[in-house]
């Protein structure tokens, strides 16, 4: 089994091999001094799962360098994220320290805006992955495929939104309010979703918009892809 797994690693563009072994040390990275441990496996367990199934998921459905950077991309917000518990982000902190002023501060912000960027880079980084799945194995059209992964993003979306209110009815009071970080918004649900609707909405945009150039495997990813089917 272990040397399978080996020849299932080695098999990979080593540009891939290597995003996901960064993707690995930042998670490690994260649990550095971390400051809410026993929020930790629940907010970084389910990407250590996803790395270790990444070899067979994509010698199973393999995606073009672009669309696994997209992948990683999100991944390492979310990892960043996840340190916090997304709404302690220090991002006040750190600009205060490279330009002496707070976002918050500067633009009028009530709330730690840091999670409602991780919904828009949901929509704006996973809807190119998801269009190239459904050109590539679900036999969709450039069209198709770019509105599949649009309302895709819409569907998960509004289900992990339930998966968060779900999880305020079954985890203890703290344990949920940190988890769901609604920070007083009662309409932090449908802000979230529409703020990955929008991010898809621009992918979708930018994409359609080189389609008279280059087919939709070069517009996600710029570079080599191994399904050729996509090309």
């Amino acid at each position: 089994m272990i040397f399978g797994a080996a020849a299932v690693w080695k098999s990979f563009p080593i540009a891939q091999r290597r995003m996901i072994l960064l993707l690995l040390a930042a998670i490690a990275a994260a649990q550095i001094n971390q400051p809410y441990p026993e929020l930790a496996p629940l907010q970084h367990g389910p990407t250590l799962l996803l790395i270790v199934g990444a070899p067979w998921l994509l010698s199973r459905w393999p995606l073009t360098n672009g669309a696994v950077a997209c992948i990683v991309a999100f991944l390492l917000l979310h990892t960043l994220g996840g340190r916090y518990i997304y709404s302690y982000v220090p991002y006040d902190d750190w600009a205060r320290v490279i330009t002496g002023h707070d976002l918050s501060g500067t633009f009028g912000w009530r709330r730690n805006g840091y999670d409602r960027l991780v919904h828009f880079a949901f929509g704006l980084l996973l809807t190119a992955p998801l269009a190239q799945i459904a050109r590539g194995w679900g036999g969709m059209s450039f069209r198709w495929s770019l509105l599949f992964g649009f309302v895709a993003i819409g569907f998960v979306s509004a289900l992990y939104e339930v998966f968060e209110w779900l999880l305020t009815l079954m985890a203890e009071g703290a344990t949920a309010d940190w988890y769901n970080g609604q920070q007083g918004d009662v309409w932090d649900p449908q802000k979230d979703m529409a703020a990955a609707q929008v991010g898809a909405l621009l992918t979708l945009l930018f994409l359609r918009s080189r389609r008279p150039r280059q087919g939709p495997a070069d517009a996600i990813s710029g570079g080599a892809a191994r399904p050729q089917e996509l090309t």
